[in-house]
């Protein structure tokens, strides 16, 4: 056999189609078909790679005389060169993918973006402004561990988080922890609202806990149970009357979370 007749016996037993072929060379589809069609001949470089890919020398390639190639047994079947490109695909799939932004703001990217498939690690962290990835720092950080000025992620920490486990002055949940805190289950240092709650000042939730607190089982200071049902007006004059000076945007937050317990 002659060379083209070689390379599109070994690209088929390999189960690879001419353009994959080009894409593992880096080379054209066109260039793969005049190879195997006799119109052209490949470069040294990829004469080198070709045998490595197919695991056969350059001899056996060049030399039409030589007609079966050195290969080890378990090779003959092609599975030792599928079980290699798997090992890569795999290996692939472990590595690091990472970009940043040229444009900087004091010294840190405008966006960073890390993500790796294997197990993560602070050295994979994502660092900028705007930071993506496994693990993100930033002024917006979007991560499954995600800290900054404003985070989300699954574990979120921040002035302001959103997450699954969020902690921040405000922070926002199924489990939500900080000065300011709602979610099913919300401990605030100040104010809190969801399901169970337990804060410093007001609380508002099924079940509520704090200095103010409003719920269908409730206990504190000042205490607003649901009974047969609260209006919004009902418990903003009620938290007014107990805290004349509360943000009038967190009242009216509250007072809708009393207003909707069940």
């Amino acid at each position: 056999m002659n060379f083209s007749e070689k390379l599109a016996a070994l690209r088929r037993q390999m189960g690879m189609s001419q353009e994959q072929l080009a894409d593992r060379l880096g080379v054209t589809r066109q260039s793969v078909s005049k190879w195997e069609g006799g119109a052209a001949a490949p470069e040294l470089s990829k004469l080198v790679a070709l045998s490595e890919l197919f695991h056969v020398s350059v001899d056996y390639l060049v030399k039409d005389y030589l007609e079966e190639p050195e290969l080890p047994a378990e090779r003959e079947d092609g599975s030792v060169a599928r079980l290699t490109e798997q090992v890569e695909e795999i290996s692939r799939f472990f590595r690091v993918w990472s970009w940043d932004s040229k444009t900087k703001i004091r010294g840190l990217p405008l966006v960073s973006i890390r993500f790796s498939g294997n197990r993560m690690q602070l050295r994979d962290t994502a660092r900028g402004i705007i930071a993506i990835g496994n693990i993100a720092v930033g002024v917006l950080a979007l991560g499954i561990m995600s800290a900054g000025l404003a985070s989300i992620g699954v574990i979120s920490a921040g002035a302001l988080a959103l997450g699954c486990l969020a902690f921040g002055l405000a922070a926002l949940g199924p489990a939500a922890i900080g000065l300011l805190a709602f979610g099913p289950v919300a401990l605030g240092l100040w104010y809190a609202g969801g399901v169970t709650a337990l804060a410093g000042k007001i609380a508002v939730g099924v079940a509520a806990v704090g200095d103010t607190a409003v719920g269908y089982d409730a206990a504190g200071n000042h205490v607003l149970l649901w009974g047969d049902g609260l209006s919004r007006g009902e418990v903003e004059r009620f938290l007014l009357e107990h805290h004349p000076d509360l943000w009038r945007p967190l009242l009216r937050l509250l007072a809708f979370i009393g207003s909707n317990i069940k």
